[in-house]
């Protein structure tokens, strides 16, 4: 046990990393007198990188970790909070336990498989970067915003490479997101100029942590380098041929910035496939969700019964079809997608018990 100036040491120590009061309510008595906390800053295909407030430790899991994990979703990613035991004065540790995550932002994977991709976890503002070139895509911005109002993440909306357009023109862009979304806080802003940035800047708060989405070459490596204020990460010009970005970023960091806020990259995403998102569907769409409260049937479809308010604002123009058949197609996915993830959760699950229960008997007959 550590003497308690010690660990009243310690905790200011997590405080600065974004360990809070909500985690500290939640953290096992137990666990704490066996482990340390740390959080994870980095995540690659065989290990980690954890902090615990004083020094940066490779780390791996432990094989009951391993072992008792029924999907991705149970293992850790950046962002976490974990109990780890420190070996070899702190040159390793091992990852025993994940504490309760205040927030995860997660992804379809991007393929026909019926998985989950984790982004991050604890996250509490996740930052959407909208290039104001040929990659602008009002209809890929309703997804992301799906995906981050599902994990109850609050999200603001950057819109990079300004100057390549006129300031009448950046507004023209602004009144088109807030016409569908009033209430969302954009920020425009210039990598080459460094139009904005200071507005950026204003917007980060120490021992929050924030996160980078979009798709690759919008901008969101530079921004973090400008962020950070050296070029600590690389980056790649767009392709000329089709306007798209090369992944730069191939790994989730957790980055300390200079006034204590924290930020993590994440690589492009072009792809995104949501499932189990009703709510942040709602909360997207949400003159859609309104209207389908005067609809005629509770279990409305939206498609062709009678009655139906949704179908009656579009055909009168106070929806427009683009996001009309953006909101059907998200709807339609995540239901295929959840219907098809039960099934196979409930087939793992049934495999799992069946396992334990072999290596059980076996180690009896042994």
């Amino acid at each position: 046990m550590l003497p308690a100036i010690t660990k009243e040491k310690v905790l200011m120590q997590l405080e600065e990393l974004g360990f809070s009061h909500w985690f500290q309510e939640r953290m096992n008595t137990k666990n704490v007198s066996d482990y340390q906390i740390a959080r994870v800053i980095s995540v690659t295909k065989k290990s980690y990188i954890i902090r615990n407030g004083k020094n940066d430790v490779i780390a791996k899991l432990t094989g009951k970790l391993i072992f008792s994990a029924e999907s991705k979703l149970d293992y850790p990613t950046v962002g976490d909070w974990v109990y780890a035991q420190y070996y070899d004065d702190d040159a390793l540790a091992i990852i025993h336990k994940i504490l309760p995550r205040k927030t995860i932002l997660k992804r379809k994977t991007s393929d026909k498989r019926i998985k989950f991709q984790l982004l991050a976890a604890n996250i509490d503002t996740a930052f959407i970067i909208q290039s104001l070139d040929a990659n602008y895509n009002i209809r890929r911005l309703e997804r992301y915003l799906v995906m981050i109002n599902t994990a109850n993440i609050r999200p603001i909306v950057l819109l990079s490479k300004s100057d390549l357009l006129s300031p009448d023109d950046v507004e023209e862009k602004q009144a088109g997101i807030h016409k569908l979304m009033p209430s969302i806080q954009i920020v425009a802003f210039s990598n080459k100029s460094n139009f904005g940035l200071q507005q950026i800047i204003a917007l980060l708060v120490p021992k929050e942590t924030y996160c980078l989405l979009g798709s690759s070459g919008v901008g969101k490596t530079t921004l973090l380098n400008n962020l950070l204020g050296k070029a600590q990460f690389d980056t790649q010009p767009i392709r000329e041929k089709d306007g798209k970005g090369r992944h730069t970023t191939t790994r989730r960091q957790l980055n300390l910035l200079q006034n204590g806020a924290m930020l993590i990259d994440t690589p492009g995403i072009r792809e995104i496939g949501n499932f189990g998102i009703e709510s942040g569907i709602n909360d997207t769409f949400d003159e859609i969700a309104e209207l389908s409260k005067q609809c005629r049937y509770n279990n409305c479809s939206h498609t062709q019964e009678k009655d139906c308010a949704v179908l009656i604002a579009l055909q009168n123009g106070t929806i427009s079809p683009e996001r009309y058949q953006n909101y059907e197609k998200m709807n339609k996915e995540s239901a295929y997608s959840e219907m098809s993830y039960s099934k196979k959760r409930r087939k793992d699950k049934a495999f799992g018990k069946f396992y334990k229960s072999v290596m059980k008997d076996k180690a009896k007959q042994e």
